[in-house]
């Protein structure tokens, strides 16, 4: 099993995104809200190869808002992507520099 973990930013951010010639299963997905007194949100896409953010039909989860502290987590659907896949996230509100209290962590397995 692998993770990747980032800051999620008030702008598209591909988080994961599948290699040429792998496929990888998502096992589970948690975006926390580091802040200790803010709200915050974000929409999270599961966009296929050669498709983009701007097509809707990528959204799973729009506009969740997350409470400080606390954390939402995507794991009772397994997902599998194939190569050029990707997870992105698209956050608010902007803390500075276009980054916000988010944190997402994906963990996947090769398959």
């Amino acid at each position: 099993m692998a993770i990747v973990n980032a800051q999620l930013t008030t702008t598209q951010l591909d988080v994961l995104t599948v290699p040429a010639g792998k496929s990888y299963a998502i096992t589970n997905i948690l975006v926390c809200n580091t802040s200790a007194a803010d709200a915050a949100s974000f929409d999270m896409h599961f966009i296929p190869s050669g498709d983009s953010l701007a097509n809707k039909v990528t959204r799973v989860v729009n506009e969740l808002n997350l409470p400080a502290g606390e954390t939402f987590s995507f794991d009772t659907e397994k997902i599998v992507l194939e190569e050029g896949d990707k997870v992105s996230f698209v956050a608010e509100p902007d803390i500075g520099s276009s980054l916000t209290d988010l944190a997402a962590m994906i963990s996947y397995l090769e398959v």
